[in-house]
């Protein structure tokens, strides 16, 4: 089994910053793309990074220049950096994977349990 746990949410001002993280865990072959969605009340769940086994990352406007994904291999890790959060960025955020759990699997979508990310204004 393979298990994806966030942590690093919580409460900011508008203007302040958050780093997420997001552990993979259990039996773990390879990984390819990781990413980070986020939902708001009302609104379809939205990717806003993505980062490719070659190290090519993708973001929506909205966050562009202020989000940064990166990861740690060694540790099975990776990241969201939010900069100048505003009110308009809180969600809750998951990440996500597609990950092989032997040379023989296909690959498989991950998400992790979610964490609360609210920006005051």
């Amino acid at each position: 089994q393979v298990q994806l746990v966030e942590s690093g949410g919580g409460l900011v001002q508008a203007e302040g910053s958050l780093r997420l993280s997001c552990t993979a865990s259990g039996r773990i072959f390879s990984t390819n793309v990781m990413a980070w969605y986020r939902q708001a009340p009302g609104k379809q769940r939205e990717s806003v990074a993505i980062l490719t086994n070659g190290g090519q990352t993708t973001y929506p406007d909205s966050v562009k220049e202020r989000f940064t994904i990166s990861r740690d291999n060694a540790k099975n890790t990776w990241y969201l950096q939010m900069n100048n959060l505003k009110p308009e960025d809180t969600a809750v955020y998951y990440c996500n994977a597609m990950i092989r759990t032997s040379w023989t699997s296909s690959w498989n979508d991950y998400w992790g349990q979610g964490t609360q990310v609210t920006v005051s204004s």
